[in-house]
């Protein structure tokens, strides 16, 4: 079964909920969502490991904890909202390899559509973080971790803003062995597949085109 983790610290929470606001900028949501993802990485990457190399300080040699170089992450953004994730997580991690995959939902039949997908040629020899803003039907989802797991990575790990009960329930039942973490765990989907409460379409509030 797929572990859910959810990271409900209390400055995740303030910001989440300004930006549910309706009344909240395009230019405030792109700030809070690049702040809440900050916090996001920090709690996904927290059982990455270490080793410890002798350095010197202004005072005294020591024997300091270093990442792991062994450890490569890759960070892959579900376009177009899940930019605004991996633009938060890019402040905290810079070094990272980068892969995108381009989807969207037909809004008959909630089906995701791929029309885009480029990762790093090493993601073999890379442990993998998905981000996404939301999870709703999770259609979307399931389906880009379905297709980078045809590039095996050392693992996946998938993370968004909001979750369904629904998306989750699906998401568990194909890919039970990726973690999911998430900020938040909504009541339930509309009937046009969005979830409610909310924020809207993430997509639309990150690139003002609504």
């Amino acid at each position: 079964m797929t572990k859910v983790t959810l990271i409900d610290h209390p400055l995740i929470q303030h910001k989440l909920t300004l930006m549910r606001k309706a009344e909240t900028s395009t230019a405030k949501f792109r700030v809070l969502l690049k702040e809440i993802s900050l916090l996001l990485a920090y709690e996904v990457t927290r059982d990455l490991p270490l080793k410890y190399e002798v350095i010197k300080t202004p005072l005294a040699p020591m024997n300091a904890p270093v990442l792991a170089p062994e450890k490569k992450l890759v960070l892959v953004s579900i376009m177009r909202a899940g930019q605004g994730i991996l633009d938060g997580m890019l402040e905290l991690m810079p070094s990272v390899r980068v892969g995108h995959v381009g989807l969207y939902r037909d809004p008959k039949t909630l089906i995701p559509v791929e029309y885009y997908f480029k990762v790093p040629d090493d993601v073999d020899k890379r442990d993998m973080l998905v981000v996404d803003p939301m999870l709703a039907t999770g259609n979307s989802a399931v389906a880009a971790v379905e297709r980078l797991k045809s590039t095996n990575p050392m693992s996946i790990r998938f993370v968004c803003l909001l979750a369904a009960p629904e998306g989750i329930e699906h998401f568990c039942a194909v890919h039970p062995d990726v973690p999911l973490y998430t900020a938040a765990i909504d009541d339930h989907l509309d009937e046009h597949g969005y979830i409610i409460p909310g924020l809207g379409d993430a997509g639309d509030r990150l690139f003002g085109t609504k």
